[in-house]
């Protein structure tokens, strides 16, 4: 039996329907509100405000398919496993069930004919061992074993396996993990289980059980109840249901593929296997992040798709296509995940328009990346003609430049210099390259330090000034103004929106009067619960529809003259009332990336 994606994922979704799971869509692949990463890299992290005891509006039993993108590791991608990005099917309990139900509901899902209707024979499973501050997971052993599972299919492995938390301090606990038979036999040896034989099980299921919280001193304690969150990946399930040793072999690629193959006039082969993956890999990942209006920059979320995006051109240039192509990808991904994810066919032309800049450009840039090094060759030979003295390494400075201004990698640079029997300074290189990153990780932490950088009231009135500016743009400017990016400390206000150009002074003064008007005004904060089709009929301002529930909070500031100043969806701490803000002031407006313009703002007491 072959097991197709696309039926994988909604079956999971309808078990947990079944089973009175309200279904969310999955988040964008950028994070709203966490301060670690720029993009969402697991299951939990858009729904860790909710793990942490605030009420999710929809309900209290959740599941969805969760987009994540991972770059870390972008070197390993093309082999059996690496991805950038990747699918996590997850569900969740919110001060509802725990370990019994969970572990039921997974065997059930995995085990019955209704479902995958795999052989229980080929499952084996791991749970908690102990350390000093937590007890060995006897429950969920026990679980598991009046299920039907044998007592030497459960290993008992320690924290770095079995044990999951939200950060440094706060909610955390242990779980279970659950394997899947991949060896060569057809069914596994009495002997061997995940902790005996780890090579031959394939992890396919991992449920979280918070039961406690870690404080600042690290001693835990007993939550008041307790959450469950699950997570299992779409893209290694299905490799694994299918006995493929890599996810290329599966429905998830193979249409891209062959779409690669056609466009760009080559064999899948062992030859040309690696630049063919990699530009699957990457080309898959560029659609969603511009789908979830990601666009190509210099620094951050953008720079991170201009790279992938980069590199899967060069790889083409490696099998000898020098044309255009990618937009030819992007458009066979969008027709296959935007069942799933439907906003993609409604962004398409622009998701398409967007590929076709990007590689135009860089088609340009490549080639005078290509000059500059034949430049840089022509000195070498120059410089022996005069001196008779040979040159054949090339500087790290020199290497560095073509990575850092042209978009050349070093892998690149070191191919072209092999062909002229050169070599290069790759430990200088390194080092400058260490430092280059850190430098991108710093800004990066600087720029997306989590939306609110706290709970203070000065920067809770600050977050409240954000919705009147948003609302006084809108009316300055003629509408279709939406939030592109945000931070907010308790000093000043940092706000991103879409616009073409730059916004006058005159235009800032008129949206300073506008918040101005509305904090003179006495206004007050009523929030309130609606569907989201409502919400949507009734006008309330706020981009990315998708990401929310089906149940959204809508946030109002109304006047003492009944005037509605803004209403939007948020979800994050308002004001009582304008007593607590002050005058509002513009700084600065400038540009952040294309078609993107930032402002700078501060409340100031008088």
């Amino acid at each position: 039996m072959k097991y197709n994606s696309t039926e994988i994922r909604q079956k999971y979704l309808d078990f947990f329907k079944s089973k009175d799971h309200a279904i969310i869509p999955s988040a964008p692949v950028v994070p709203e509100n966490d301060p670690t990463v720029l993009f969402n890299t697991a299951w939990m992290q858009p729904l860790v405000p909710y793990l942490l005891g605030e009420k999710h509006p929809s309900w209290k039993r959740l599941a969805d398919s969760q987009k994540c993108i991972r770059t870390w590791d972008i070197e390993e991608v093309w082999d059996n496993s690496h991805l950038t990005f990747f699918e996590m099917l997850g569900n969740w309990s919110l001060w509802d069930y725990f370990k019994k139900e969970s572990i039921n509901y997974s065997w059930e899902f995995l085990t019955w004919k209704d479902w995958l209707n795999l052989d229980p024979r080929k499952i084996a499973v791991t749970v908690f061992a102990w350390d000093e501050s937590a007890p060995r997971d006897e429950e969920a052993a026990k679980i598991w074993e009046d299920i039907w599972m044998p007592r030497e299919r459960i290993s008992y492995l320690w924290k770095e396996d079995n044990w999951w938390a939200a950060g440094d301090t706060g909610p955390c606990g242990p779980d279970t993990e659950i394997f899947y038979w991949v060896g060569e036999s057809e069914f596994p040896p009495a002997w061997s289980n995940v902790e005996t034989d780890e090579d031959n099980w394939m992890e396919i299921w991992n449920n979280v059980f918070m039961e406690y919280n870690r404080l600042p001193d690290w001693t835990l304690e007993k939550l008041p109840a307790q959450n469950v969150d699950t997570g299992m990946g779409l893209e290694r399930i299905t490799a694994t249901l299918n006995w493929e040793k890599t996810v290329y072999n599966t429905d998830l690629f193979d249409y891209i593929i062959e779409k690669i193959t056609e466009s760009i006039w080559v064999d899948y082969d062992e030859k040309s296997m690696r630049s063919i993956r990699i530009i699957a890999d990457h080309a898959r990942t560029m659609t969603v992040m511009i789908s979830d209006w990601v666009v190509p920059s210099n620094v951050d979320q953008g720079y991170v798709l201009r790279r992938l995006m980069r590199r899967a051109i060069r790889e083409a240039h490696k099998l000898g296509y020098k044309g255009l192509f990618l937009s030819d990808i992007a458009s066979v991904v969008i027709d296959k995940l935007w069942q799933a994810y439907p906003h993609m066919i409604d962004k398409k032309k622009e998701i398409l328009e967007e590929v076709v800049r990007e590689e135009k450009q860089f088609g340009q840039t490549l080639e005078k990346g290509l000059k500059e090094f034949e430049k840089l060759v022509k000195g070498f030979e120059i410089a022996f003609a005069k001196s008779g003295k040979k040159i054949d390494t090339i500087a790290w400075t020199k290497a560095f430049k073509l990575y850092d201004t042209y978009g050349f990698p070093l892998e690149m640079t070191e191919e072209l210099a092999l062909e002229r029997g050169l070599k290069i300074d790759k430990e200088g290189f390194q080092k400058a390259f260490k430092e280059h990153q850190e430098k991108s990780r710093t800004a990066s932490a600087g720029k997306f330090k989590g939306w609110l950088a706290d709970d203070s009231e000065e920067t809770t009135a600050l977050h409240s000034a954000t919705h009147l500016m948003l609302e006084g743009l809108n009316q300055v400017l003629w509408g279709g103004i939406s939030q592109k990016g945000s931070n907010i400390t308790p000093e000043r206000l940092r706000f991103d929106f879409n616009f073409d150009r730059k916004v006058i002074r005159e235009e800032l003064d008129k949206v300073e009067e506008y918040v101005n008007n509305a904090i003179a005004n006495w206004f007050t904060t009523i929030m309130e619960e609606m569907p989201k089709d409502k919400a949507m009929e009734e006008w309330v301002r706020w981009a990315f529809w998708e990401k929310y529930p089906d149940v959204v909070k809508v946030y109002t500031m109304k006047g003492a003259d009944w005037t509605i100043y803004s209403r939007e969806l948020c979800g994050w701490p308002h004001v009582k009332d304008s007593s607590e803000m002050g005058r509002f002031k513009i700084k600065k407006e400038e540009a952040s990336s294309r078609g993107v313009r930032r402002i700078k703002a501060v409340l100031v007491k008088d």
